[in-house]
């Protein structure tokens, strides 16, 4: 019998200067990732996501 993954959605409430610094720290980490050649959908993912608040 499987057990079924739920995901628990977290909600995080920032205001501009918070939201520009996650962003900014983003888009770095992104940065790194691509240097290792590694994936970076996730990222992209909460890039969208944190840009959209702004």
């Amino acid at each position: 019998m499987r057990k079924s993954k739920s995901r628990n959605k977290r909600y995080l409430y920032l205001d501009c200067d918070e939201a520009r610094l996650v962003l900014q720290s983003l888009i770095r980490f992104k940065n790194k990732l691509q240097q290792q050649d590694r994936f970076t959908d996730c990222v992209d993912e909460l890039i969208l996501k944190v840009s959209e608040v702004l």
